[in-house]
């Protein structure tokens, strides 16, 4: 894989690039703690349909940087929708297909909710990921507390030395335990781990999962937009829901209930045994979901 590099706002984004430059926009987007390789099996399925492929590594994630040695390490939910944004202005894509799960779902579902304009459709794993900071503080089910461990975990100075020591062992964790079901191999994983070498990684993970708990100030310059998502804005355009039953963060229930976020068409499908890393265990039923929307 050739990787492109672009600056985009505050960063030199790298991304894969893949399919006619006239094809349908498609951009795809990963999550915590994996990277664009959730997406290689995704990617030829769309390509041969005739859709332009834009997979980009998320800031802390493999080569992307930051610009300036200034910029605030931050990890919060506005900047990942801003990020996702100055890349389609940098790249001069109007509107596109976008695609995600985790952190990239949350980036995408941003992206449709604020700017309905630039999205043309959307494919977000475990629906409406738009963080409800104002509510954080109350507490879920014990069962469900139990699976955030590792939310609560980087709260704490030792949490964060924790991932800076271990961060191979630590990721490979959250992949077993949030893919039950998944039998991948130490190749498959290797080849991702090395995107969580980035040295801004520990930063903006850290920085993510305490903002979303409303433990840390944001970076000002979005803070206007962060103001406009604690409305919890709602999402216009066609939209596929997806859920695996097998992913091990979420709730049984998956993303029930989220349809009151959107106001399009909504469908929600639910991948059998599938866990949290959706497109990279279930590429077929992912890249399918996309192409509905295009």
């Amino acid at each position: 894989m050739v990787l492109n590099h672009i600056n985009a706002g505050v960063l030199n984004v790298a991304y894969d690039d893949a399919g006619a430059r006239d094809g349908t926009p498609v951009i795809l987007l990963h999550g915590f703690p994996y990277d664009i390789h959730s997406y290689d099996e995704v990617t030829p399925h769309l390509v041969a349909a005739g859709c332009r492929v834009i997979t980009p590594y998320l800031r802390g994630y493999g080569p992307t940087r930051f610009l300036s040695p200034g910029t605030l390490r931050s990890g919060q939910q506005a900047v990942l929708g801003k990020d996702l944004l100055d890349l389609m202005d940098a790249l001069e894509i109007r509107s596109a297909v976008l695609g995600g799960y985790d952190w990239g779902g949350r980036a995408a579902c941003i992206v449709a909710a604020l700017w309905p304009e630039r999205a043309q459709g959307l494919v977000s794993c475990n629906g409406y990921n738009i963080q409800n900071i104002a509510k954080s503080g109350r507490p879920a089910l014990p069962e469900m507390e139990h699976k955030l461990w590792y939310q609560y975990y980087f709260h704490s100075d030792r949490g964060r030395a924790g991932l800076e020591a271990n961060r191979h062992a630590y990721c490979k964790l959250l992949w077993q335990l949030w893919s039950p079901n998944w039998a991948f191999d130490n190749g498959t994983y290797e080849q991702t781990a090395a995107s969580f070498e980035n040295l801004d990684f520990v930063d903006v993970v850290v920085h993510s999962y305490r903002h979303r708990y409303a433990l840390v100030p944001g970076e000002a310059s979005v803070e206007e937009i962060e103001a406009r998502l604690a409305e919890q804005p709602r999402i216009s355009m066609p939209t596929v829901a997806m859920d695996g039953s097998g992913d091990g963060v979420m709730p049984p229930e998956g993303c029930t209930g989220h349809e009151r976020f959107f106001t399009g068409s909504y469908r929600r499908e639910v991948i059998p045994s599938v866990g949290h890393n959706l497109p990279q265990e279930a590429p077929e039923e992912f890249a399918r979901a996309i192409l509905s929307l295009v």
